[in-house]
């Protein structure tokens, strides 16, 4: 490490639960992020000026005035320009040492493929289930861990997805592919400002705690966060023996 990261990242490495040894891994991570809004936002920022040795981004949509209000890596001058590229320069601005690959297409499976089996860790910032449970395929199929969030209104929840641990869910077994859910959209239902901050925020801790294995992750706990009263409910989580996701991929956990 050189004598420049020991000054930019000291405050990491005065905490012993990460140390110089932790940020080293810390710098030596690739982290996917599928989506690049509100949630997608405040995980870029903070990962990158964790320094993370690199950060794949993934999104199909440009930066709207409308986006302005909560998804805080993107300006007003950068309207109109897609939103990867827009978080590229936000983190660029913040710590140019970060390699940033930003990929401006709809997060599909095939790419998720791909970009899943090069990645360290990966986080869903997403916000329609086809999408999540495609992540979650590929990070099973590639034994990835996956810290997911979502955030509504004033409802936000945060989980983690640690399928290399025989006693975690995956998120097929928390939200099976045949169920039916609503989707809800922040252009039709609206939502809280900085709802997607903390939620995005708390993604950023879980991946750094899973890279430096610093702490207890929120494996196999839903954590649920109601806005209005700013009241944080935890629910624990198992896994389905007969989830067509997890349980082919491990059939020896099943």
């Amino acid at each position: 490490m050189l004598d420049a990261d020991l000054l930019r990242y000291s405050r990491h490495i005065l905490l012993n639960e990460i140390g110089v040894d932790g940020q080293q891994r810390i710098q030596d991570t690739h982290a996917l992020i599928i989506g690049a809004g509100g949630l997608g936002s405040p995980v870029a920022l903070y990962l990158g000026s964790a320094g993370l040795g690199k950060i794949t981004i993934v999104d199909h949509d440009s930066v709207d005035a409308t986006n302005l209000q909560r998804q805080i890596a993107h300006t007003l001058a950068r309207v109109g320009s897609p939103k990867v590229t827009s978080i590229q320069t936000a983190i660029q601005q913040i710590n140019p040492t970060v390699q940033v690959q930003a990929i401006q297409t709809r997060a599909d499976a095939t790419l998720l493929n791909q970009l899943v089996a090069k990645a360290d860790v990966v986080l869903d910032c997403c916000d329609n289930f086809a999408t999540r449970h495609a992540i979650n395929t590929a990070c099973v199929t590639h034994g990835k861990p996956l810290v997911s969030g979502a955030a509504i209104r004033f409802d936000g929840q945060i989980c983690v997805y640690d399928t290399r641990l025989t006693d975690s869910p995956c998120y097929a077994c928390v939200f099976p592919l045949d169920a039916t859910f609503e989707e809800t959209r922040c252009a039709t239902m609206g939502v809280f400002a900085p709802l997607v901050g903390i939620v995005g925020s708390m993604q950023a801790a879980e991946a750094l705690k899973l890279i430096t294995g610093t702490g207890q992750t929120l494996t196999g706990r839903l954590l649920m966060i109601d806005g209005r009263a700013m009241e944080f409910t935890e629910v624990k989580l198992q896994r389905n023996p007969n989830c067509p996701v997890c349980a082919e991929r491990y059939p020896r956990l099943g």
